[in-house]
């Protein structure tokens, strides 16, 4: 492991990265294995809801005092939610690290979600809903996703709809974080110029007395997915479609040949495949793109455009062409070194951004129990062989795809 990196375990489970940095600025967090997969049918949106309102009010502070408790020292407190974890972070110039540490604490231990400022939110998020669902380019991954993992719990939208957020009150939220809020299922993370020992004796004295206890997880595999080829009329201009497949879960030791052929059809440079066959040689789209969806036992690939309607057949068409190309072919070993060197550059690229370094370090803790850095992907990532890359591709196009157009 880097020696920049010090891995602490508190006595009551709760762990702890802490790599050190000679910035000015200090980056801290939470990272909670919980996310919309964990809510009941009758409390979807709730994993949410709870991070729009952990920062509604507390035993000792009200709402604008917590907004405001690291923006008066220059610094920022923020929040997402995912399928299956949720991070609430801060960053604030080096030297406020125990104040960002006692802050992430009093939320988690001592949010009292407010009647008043909990019913003022759920306007707040209803109308979060209604604007996503006006941009087809996002949420046609929403409703792919519902379709690729239709009878388990990471079918639903994250946010919920109006109807199930207008039904959860104050109970709700404290019982979704003293169920799911445990130590045993956080990690904290500090990228600080502050002594590793220092950030240790800091976490333990605001955390070191979280009680909540571990509970069984109740998440189910979802069925296998069953093709589809859906086309949904919203009366927009452009065609928002994805071709998709399931694929395996982060675990999966084929996930970095995965990562390869993701980022080699359609990942953020210009030459990626679809980029050039479907924007640069032919003009179809204004904009193709490949992601990667991995829980913990499935995953998705995903390759969304955006084209006239009358392009969407053809663009489908080259997208599949391609993939069973991949599928058929072993690429030489000169162009499937610059697949790996291109990819491995683009990760060196991304280190200089430590906020979001520093939490992809703290998720390797809580999801494979170590660090896993940029070095460690980049080691990987030269191991894949040529025949890996084609394995993967073969899996995806003999398994059942999905397509979905939103017009």
């Amino acid at each position: 492991m880097n020696k920049s990196y010090t891995k602490y375990i508190l006595p009551n489970g709760l762990r702890m990265v802490c790599w050190h940095t000679e910035g000015l600025v200090s980056y801290i967090g939470v990272v909670v294995n919980v996310g919309s997969r964990d809510e009941g049918k009758e409390t979807y949106g709730l994993a949410h809801f709870v991070e729009h309102t952990i920062f509604k009010g507390t035993d000792k502070r009200r709402s604008w005092q917590i907004s405001s408790r690291m923006e008066t020292v220059g610094g920022e407190l923020n929040a997402y939610t995912s399928k299956e974890e949720t991070m609430v972070y801060t960053n604030a110039p080096s030297g406020y690290e125990e104040r960002a540490i006692e802050l992430l604490s009093d939320l988690i231990t001592s949010s009292r979600f407010p009647k008043e400022e909990i019913d003022r939110e759920k306007e707040v998020v209803i109308e979060e809903i209604h604007s996503y669902m006006d941009s087809p380019s996002e949420s046609v991954y929403d409703e792919f996703e519902e379709l690729a993992y239709a009878g388990s719990g990471l079918a639903h939208n994250i946010l919920g709809s109006a109807e199930s957020v207008k039904k959860l009150d104050s109970e709700d939220c404290r019982g979704f974080i003293d169920r799911f809020y445990t130590p045993g299922e956080m990690v904290v993370y500090c990228c600080t110029p502050a002594a590793p020992d220092k950030m240790y004796k800091l976490v333990s004295k605001y955390f070191g007395s979280l009680h909540f206890e571990n509970v069984a997880r109740e998440r189910l595999a979802p069925p296998p997915m069953q093709h589809f080829d859906i086309r949904r009329e919203r009366g927009n201009h452009q065609a928002n479609t994805i071709v998709g497949a399931r694929v395996f879960g982060r675990r999966d030791p084929r996930r970095f040949a995965l990562f390869l052929l993701n980022n080699y059809l359609g990942g953020p440079c210009m030459n990626s495949k679809l980029n050039r066959e479907l924007r640069e040689k032919r003009g179809y789209v204004y904009a193709v793109d490949s992601n990667l969806s991995l829980m913990t036992d499935a995953g998705l690939l995903l390759i969304y455009f955006g084209c006239d309607p009358n392009n969407v057949g053809k663009c489908r068409d080259i997208i599949l062409r391609e993939l069973d190309e991949l599928a058929q072919t072993r690429l030489s070993t000169s162009k499937f070194e610059k697949i790996k060197r291109q990819y491995c550059g683009q990760l060196l690229v991304s280190s200089d951004h430590r906020e979001s370094r520093a939490m992809n370090l703290a998720k390797s803790l809580l999801y494979y129990g170590e660090i896993h850095d940029i070095s460690t992907t980049a080691t990987n990532i030269g191991g894949v062989t040529a025949e890996e890359f084609r394995d993967v591709a073969q899996l995806i196009m003999e398994g059942p795809k999905g397509i979905l157009t939103l017009i």
